[in-house]
């Protein structure tokens, strides 16, 4: 296979946390440094003190290269401490209507209708291939008289698609990767309460973008999976869609994997769940108004605020028929309390029965008012995580969760769930079979788990907790970025293809 010399990537989640792509690239790049050491370059939006939080700037790097757009270079605070360049794309709004001109000459996306984060996304995505074109000239420039090094640039989400389109017209050299980790039209099919699974073969990508109002978000994802010299998604589920909604196989599926060197080790792992523990204790009783003994249930939901993709409302059915089985149960009761982690749904805390609820509204970055702690120093204080989705192309929260030692429930309709399911170790995840009609068997199930669990003596729990672990370890990126490599090898060979012919005026197949 043939292999980069150098790795251009970007996102608008670099040194900026507020999905779970963050998750998927912060891990991944110890593995990227291991195999392309410092010659790894995420590219992400420069937010200030925002970004100051994950970012440390090092003005020695890459000193010599200079250009006219305002750019910081140092390193993200993460495992193998990979070389970023953070960029500010202001002076790029005067020239947005010229652009999206070129893009729809060139590319056929169609920027017409664009609203929201469309227009700062493509205008970073642009400055960010201006800058890795930039970067490109500045490292070949090392090399005369030698055959000129390999590069690979990865995009990740129809927000970093213009980077594609640029270096498509402007450095055709650099092999280009796009990775859809969930597409637009599917999450929006499913967002607006419409049965994804029940008619999937029906759908039309281009059909529901025009009726769901995604014309241009659609539009350069799609143009991006085929323009791509490799296309890629993070699950079967996923690229199902991919197929069905944007016209366009991927390549090879790429699975998240996790990196192990974030979840503690030996006495510092006990030391920091009993920590986290009485955090989340302390928070309970001051949230609830009451003690809250110290073998209670602590479970949790995270994750963005989509309150039927998520699972949200499943889970909060769930918990009320969890109190019904408490209630009407004959076995000793142990309290329930429930932490909603996720962002913007601020709600009263409420106790009732034996299932209390705990509202945390805050991305837990370890700069939250409440705790003050990340939300993994919180996780691994957990009995047990639940992550219902509906809608979810692989499910990092779920993985997560295993990784810190957490039996987790999730359901077959999550990349992550449907690829655990087909493990071997069981007991320390519950995936649920879910579909179009079946919520209320859902949520039922998911109530008897949880019930279940509430009722494990001490052997059976560490049972569990060692099962969750067994099966994350399969998922470490050791075993995964294989699947990264020969993603790599398929782009650069269809880039050295494609820069062995002519150039050619005619446009390739944007079906």
């Amino acid at each position: 296979m043939l292999s980069p010399d150098y790795i251009f990537e970007t996102s608008w989640e670099v040194c900026n946390r507020v999905g779970g792509i963050y998750a998927v690239l912060s891990t991944r790049a110890a593995s990227m440094q291991a195999e392309h050491p410092d010659k790894v370059f995420f590219f992400g939006p420069d937010f200030g003190a925002h970004s100051d939080i994950y970012f440390k700037e090092d003005k020695s790097l890459l000193k010599d290269w200079s250009l006219e757009i305002p750019i910081r270079i140092g390193r993200w605070q993460v495992p193998g401490d990979p070389i970023a360049i953070l960029l500010k794309f202001d002076a790029m709004w005067p020239q947005k209507n010229s652009i999206y001109a070129w893009a729809w000459n060139k590319f056929q996306v169609q920027s017409h209708a664009a609203y929201g984060d469309y227009d700062e996304s493509c205008l970073f995505s642009y400055t960010a291939g201006m800058v890795m074109e930039s970067l490109y000239n500045y490292l070949t420039g090392h090399y005369r008289g030698a055959s000129k090094p390999k590069f690979c640039m990865h995009a990740n989400e129809w927000q970093t698609a213009f980077s594609i389109f640029y270096l498509e017209d402007h450095c055709p050299e650099i092999a280009t990767l796009f990775t859809t980790h969930a597409t637009g039209i599917g999450r929006s099919i499913a967002g607006n309460g419409k049965p994804l699974y029940d008619y999937f073969e029906g759908y039309n990508g281009d059909q529901m973008a025009a009726e769901l109002n995604m014309v241009s978000k659609h539009s350069v994802e799609k143009q991006a999976a085929h323009w791509a010299d490799c296309f890629t998604t993070v699950s079967y589920i996923t690229a199902r869609e991919c197929k069905q909604l944007l016209d366009k196989p991927v390549d090879i599926e790429t699975p998240n994997g996790f990196e192990p060197t974030f979840v503690p080790k030996g006495k510092e792992f006990d030391i920091k769940r009993e920590k986290a523990r009485t955090a989340l204790r302390k928070v309970a009783r001051e949230k609830l108004g009451g003690e809250v003994p110290e073998n209670a249930l602590l479970l949790c939901i995270s994750g963005r605020l989509e309150w039927k993709n998520k699972g949200i409302d499943a889970f909060a059915v769930a918990l009320d028929k969890l109190a019904q089985k408490i209630y009407h149960s004959t076995q000793p009761e142990r309290e329930v309390i429930a932490f909603v982690m996720i962002p913007y749904l601020d709600r009263a805390p409420s106790r009732k029965g034996k299932v209390s609820t705990v509202f945390v509204p805050y991305y837990l970055d370890g700069h939250d008012p409440l705790f003050g702690m990340s939300y993994y120093d919180l996780l691994i204080g957990m009995d047990v995580t639940v992550f219902p989705s509906y809608y979810e192309p692989w499910g990092y929260t779920p993985l997560e969760s295993c990784a810190f030692h957490v039996p987790t429930i999730t359901t077959s309709l999550a990349g992550y769930g449907e690829w655990a399911a087909r493990q071997k170790e069981q007991g320390g995840v519950v995936v649920i079979d879910r579909n179009d009609s079946n919520f209320g068997e859902v949520t039922e199930r998911i109530a008897d788990a949880l019930f279940r669990f509430s009722h494990l003596n001490a052997e059976e729990t560490e049972k569990a907790r060692k099962a969750a672990a067994a099966v994350a370890k399969k998922a470490d990126w050791k075993h995964f970025f294989k699947y990264y490599r020969e993603a790599y090898s398929i782009a650069l060979t269809k880039a050295a293809a494609r820069n062995l012919k002519p150039k050619k005026t005619t446009k390739r197949n944007t079906k």
